[in-house]
């Protein structure tokens, strides 16, 4: 009898790994290059130094996507996920780059020692699994939808300036953009959104599985037309350029920023958690405690992999997350795919101009959709709690949820507690989490692993049934 093979390891055929591929890059090409964009124009560094950044992130994405998809020994959560620098780390290292004691090299220096602290540590963090029945789940999967919608709605307004970044009362500024909410912008937005629907509406198999990349593709193309994309870049990149470790000296290592860093990796593990349980349920693949630790792995060895290449720490991407929603297509292979791109990216700084000129107004028709089928995962796993017969899971949901929004809707809402938490109170992903499971501690109590799992497949029996 021949055996079936999973939808996450079946592999696809060339093309179809191609386009689905670069599909997944373009979605995440915007918010991968920001983060070293925003701390290298804080460190003052000169243009060909930022493009090294840039460059060196790519790289590293590549090389921590393709970990995580494909998998090593205990490490990697071998599903189709994609790997970018954690926007959760920009403040602390914003501090560190605007400290003469710090520098760059402080920062790469903490970024190491933030990995290893996280590869170690994987092994415990995953125990919380059992704090994480359907209702504590499903309300952080919901938050990750809502709070990416301001991403999705900002790259749709026409994007926000990356750069140049300031504090501002303790918070990171970005400076207005004039070209914010143009009517053509929307237009556009508004096209590619449109787009993306009808493709999956009135077609099947591969070209509604790369309805994202037909939206993208055409959106170019009439940005193009209207003058909104320019090639410039393009033109004045280089075909190649080598990537090599500790291009900016050997790194330094400070009590301070190591611990803030290792702080931050706290935050991005719970986080992945989420991103994890996530798919597991969009991918109908349980995720275990041993599968849920080689994730976390793989996150800190991620990490540790992107300050030897002089870049910053790495996390699951939930834009991602929301692709495979859209698409349907389960297969990790093509995340790797999506890796091996941005290596090449990496190593080919015309190719990553061409996609940087991508204009976020395109992006944005795109990730209303993406960042929605986020939080109606969420929905729907939560469609599965019982409501009925015990209504603290509305308390839970219903707290939980305020929670999550208060960095969303209220960022100066902590501005007056001390610094060292900052880290923590600015996930609003987090912060849901942390007050879902104490909520159902609280209300439900805490079961043993087997009774988490039993729940788990409760819940996937109940949505299939």
């Amino acid at each position: 009898m021949e055996k079936t093979v999973h939808p996450v390891d079946q592999f696809l055929g060339p093309h179809r790994l191609l386009a689905l591929g670069l599909q997944h890059v373009l979605v995440m090409y915007a918010g991968a290059v920001a983060v070293p964009l925003i701390i290298g124009r804080a460190l003052k560094l000169p243009p060909e130094q930022v493009a090294l950044l840039i460059s060196a992130d790519l790289f590293a994405c590549g090389i921590a996507t393709l970990i995580q998809s494909i998998g090593l020994p205990k490490v990697g959560i071998r599903l189709p996920v994609m790997m970018g620098v954690t926007f959760a780390s920009v403040s602390p290292m914003l501090a560190m780059a605007n400290s003469a004691d710090v520098g760059i090299l402080g920062i790469y220096g903490a970024v190491i020692v933030a990995g290893i602290f996280a590869f170690l540590v994987a092994p415990l963090v995953s125990r919380l699994l059992a704090f994480f029945p359907p209702v504590v789940t499903g309300t952080i999967i919901l938050v990750i939808g809502i709070s990416l919608m301001r991403i999705g709605i900002n790259w749709a307004g026409g994007g926000l300036p990356t750069f140049p970044p300031t504090m501002l009362d303790g918070k990171l500024a970005l400076p207005v953009n004039p070209a914010y909410g143009a009517l053509d912008g929307l237009g556009i937005a508004l096209f590619v959104l449109l787009l993306i629907l009808a493709v999956t509406k009135w077609t099947s198999g591969f070209i509604s599985n790369v309805a994202v990349l037909i939206g993208i593709v055409v959106g170019c193309v009439i940005a193009s037309a209207f003058g909104m994309m320019t090639f410039a870049k393009v033109a004045a990149a280089p075909w190649f350029a080598l990537v090599v470790p500790f291009q900016f000296g050997v790194p330094t290592i400070q009590i301070v920023p190591a611990l803030t860093m290792c702080l931050v990796l706290i935050v991005v593990m719970i986080e992945s958690t989420g991103m994890f349980l996530a798919l597991g349920d969009m991918t109908d693949r349980k995720i275990d405690r041993a599968a849920l630790t080689a994730g976390l792995r793989a996150d800190g060895l991620g990490t540790l992999i992107g300050g030897i290449f002089n870049t910053f720490p790495y996390t699951s991407f939930s834009q991602n997350v929301g692709l495979v929603g859209v698409t349907g297509v389960r297969s990790r292979w093509v995340t790797a795919t999506g890796g091996l791109i941005m290596l090449a990216l990496g190593l080919c700084p015309k190719l990553s101009a061409l996609a940087e000129a991508v204009p976020q107004t395109v992006l944005g028709g795109a990730g209303i959709v993406m960042f929605g089928m986020v939080a109606a995962t969420g929905a729907r796993i939560l469609s599965s709690v019982d409501f009925k017969a015990n209504r603290n899971n509305l308390f839970i949901v219903a707290i939980s949820v305020g929670v999550g929004m208060i960095t969303l809707v209220a960022p100066n809402f902590f501005n007056h507690l001390p610094a060292v938490l900052k880290p923590l109170l600015d996930s609003g992903i987090l912060l849901a989490a942390l007050s879902a499971v104490l909520l159902n501690a609280f209300y439900n109590g805490v079961g043993d692993q087997a009774e988490a799992d039993a729940a788990v497949t409760a819940t996937k029996d109940a949505e299939h049934a």
